[in-house]
């Protein structure tokens, strides 16, 4: 579903030429927002977003890949840097295939990693070759 869809406050409606646009979104709004490969592949779609605290960034988002119906469902925490907003199919792209999603760090539901331990964070960011260079949590 788009975010357009999820707009219950109507800060997306660009019919009065204002409101935040793409470039400034409501979190609420992400959350199950569809994402896909540049080969058009479906990857899943957002399930939640985690904030670094300590920095007030956004670090991760989390997507969910595989299953049916939530069975057998696998968890990714993908870098924020890595995702790229497609506004004109309103849904988020990430430039790896299924194969390599499927071979990613992922986690099941029950069972999250500490996100803020600093040698999970170096592994999931050299997957997906991006950086939390610059804010990094105090070891």
């Amino acid at each position: 579903m788009s975010y357009l869809e999820r707009d219950s406050l109507g800060m997306y409606d660009t019919s009065s030429g204002k409101g935040p646009g793409p470039e400034l979104m409501g979190a609420d709004t992400l959350l199950g927002e569809d994402v896909y490969n540049r080969q058009d592949e479906s990857l899943g779609d957002v399930k939640e977003i985690m904030i670094d605290m300590r920095s007030g960034k956004v670090a991760y988002a989390v997507l969910s890949f595989g299953g049916f119906l939530g069975i057998g469902e696998k968890l990714f925490a993908v870098p924020w840097s890595a995702l790229m907003l497609d506004t004109v199919n309103k849904r988020f792209v990430l430039d790896v295939d299924g194969e390599k999603l499927e071979q990613a760090p992922g986690f099941d539901p029950d069972h999250w990693p500490d996100m803020a331990d600093q040698t999970w964070r170096t592994t999931v960011d050299e997957y997906y070759s991006t950086s939390t260079q610059g804010h990094d949590l105090p070891r």
